[in-house]
């Protein structure tokens, strides 16, 4: 099940004033563009902002997204109709015999179970045209992100039209070994509302992301470094041979 943060209707719908700076998603717009593709897959669409991003540059695009809350808030903005929405996970791909998919920001880590995170790579593989692309980030452990995901750290006010002022912070609250979960609360001075949302990320090490793309057919191209993150995440450029 997704995270509340993604599938609670009220949560959704201040999900991305909350996270405004989408300056992240320059970087997987530049490798499709080097890639020539001219059809994506955006895997973990969320409310769209990717998907639309591209489709307003005219490539094809199809957003998938198990949360059904943030396809709600993706499908209502300007251009959505321009974007193939599908509700569910990567296993839920048909064969779009797409140049490219893509899991940006937390997405791969947010696929904790390793039969799901399987099954994500295959379905991903089926999508793809042979040739084609699966890029994906995810945060190098030695860093140790989330030692600053606390209230304190992470506390942000935003006053919105029509809402009011929301506020929301995350506070960590456990690291088992790969596996580190916090929680998101977020308030909404109009009414008092206070909605929290539990998360877990799966911290992978690059030899074992390397060992998983290769045991469901996929060749590693290359490992780069974020430019907007430098030495914080290993994006992992992948192809279906």
């Amino acid at each position: 099940m997704p995270d509340a943060i993604f599938a609670h209707p009220r949560l959704a719908a201040v999900y991305d004033p909350l996270d405004p700076d989408r300056g992240d998603l320059d970087v997987y717009a530049a490798i499709a563009a080097e890639l020539g593709a001219r059809s994506v897959v955006d895997v973990g669409c969320g409310t769209g902002t990717f998907a639309l991003l591209l489709a307003g540059r005219g490539l094809e695009v199809t957003g998938v997204d198990p949360a059904a809350a943030s396809l709600d808030v993706a499908r209502a903005k300007p251009g959505a109709g321009a974007v193939r929405w599908i509700h569910g996970d990567a296993t839920a791909l048909p064969p779009l015999r797409a140049d490219l998919a893509t899991m940006t920001a937390n997405v791969a880590q947010a696929i904790t179970d390793p039969q799901d995170w399987r099954a994500t790579l295959d379905g991903v593989r089926r999508a793809l045209r042979p040739g084609g692309h699966l890029v994906f980030e995810t945060r190098d452990p030695a860093r140790r992100a989330w030692l600053g995901w606390t209230k304190e750290e992470t506390r942000q006010s935003v006053e919105l039209p029509g809402i009011g002022r929301v506020t929301q912070w995350h506070d960590l609250l456990d690291v088992s070994g790969p596996l580190v979960t916090f929680r998101t609360t977020v308030v909404f001075a109009s009414d008092g509302a206070e909605l929290v949302s539990h998360s877990t990320l799966r911290f992978r090490e690059r030899a074992e992301v390397e060992a998983d793309l290769a045991a469901h057919g996929y060749e590693v191209r290359e490992v780069r470094d974020a430019p907007d993150r430098p030495g914080r995440e290993f994006v992992f450029l992948a192809v279906r041979p």
